[in-house]
């Protein structure tokens, strides 16, 4: 990861990570609002239920180590570490998100059952066969190395654990390639939110079957997590999120201004909320 790439990813979840858990909380992730995206919920129950039913979707039961790349402030983290009773480790590239997530972990009294570090995804600091679950919701879509990144998770996966990889793409390109216009649309979300690109699904399943993994899963759950953008643009333009904004530095500022960015890929098919999944 260039010096560069990593110091903008760093610099915006310092700056906006304390905003986000004061007016969203803990999950820095999409909701799940039903298959059709029609269910009305809270929106913080929206984000718990995206956890459930991605482990429901990818048949996991039990954990005893869990690895989140890409942590935040350990929202599933410290939720997997209570849910199964196991260990979590949680990495990112931010020290402000790291020791919030320790934190956390001290008021949840489940520092002993976690961990919380500064580490690059593509090259992690762990040893071979170490986890038996691999977590990664939303940071795929930040790696300028696609390969290397699940390269990485499954070098560090053990034999018969599981990867679970939710993350940012767009559309798929067999039948066209982008147009210019979404292509110039991809690189406005690219530069608000510290995105090298992203590419579509069956790429990454292309890749994930390189690794090998074995009995690998897909899906696009696009319909379902779109509504959650509605309701972040509400929550940004409130009294109190207006002057958290204001506190919080420009790229913060600029990331609330152009949440619409999102929204209207996912109305165009352009944005795709991509779902992976399988066993070592």
């Amino acid at each position: 990861m260039s010096a560069t790439l990593y110091q903008q990813i760093q610099q915006f979840y310092d700056a906006s990570s304390g905003l986000w858990e004061d007016i969203w909380g803990e999950h820095m992730h999409h909701g799940y609002y039903g298959p059709d995206g029609t269910q009305k919920k809270d929106r913080r129950q929206a984000q718990i239920d995206l956890i459930e039913e991605l482990l429901d979707w990818a048949g996991v039961e039990t954990a005893e180590n869990i690895l989140d790349v890409g942590c935040g402030i350990g929202g599933s983290s410290l939720y997997l570490a209570e849910k199964f009773h196991a260990r979590a480790t949680g990495i990112t590239l931010s020290p402000v998100q790291a020791a919030r997530a320790t934190e956390r972990a001290q008021e949840l009294n489940l520092s002993a059952r976690s961990q919380f570090l500064v580490a690059d995804a593509q090259a992690m600091p762990f040893e071979d066969n170490t986890f038996d679950l691999v977590w990664s919701l939303e940071s795929g879509e930040h790696m300028p190395d696609k390969t290397k990144f699940m390269q990485e998770c499954y070098r560090v996966l053990k034999p018969g654990g599981k990867l679970i990889m939710v993350t940012w793409c767009h559309r798929p390109i067999d039948n066209a390639p982008l147009t210019n216009d979404e292509q110039k649309h991809l690189q406005e979300i690219y530069q608000v939110y510290c995105l090298p690109y992203v590419i579509s699904l069956p790429e990454y399943s292309a890749i994930a079957t390189q690794l090998p993994l074995q009995n690998i899963r897909t899906a696009d759950w696009s319909t379902a997590v779109a509504p959650f953008w509605d309701f972040v643009i509400d929550s940004a333009f409130t009294p109190k999120a207006i002057w958290g904004l204001l506190t919080s530095g420009w790229t913060t500022i600029v990331g609330a201004l152009s949440l619409g960015l999102m929204r209207r890929g996912y109305e165009r098919g352009l944005i795709r909320f991509g779902l992976l999944c399988g066993n070592k």
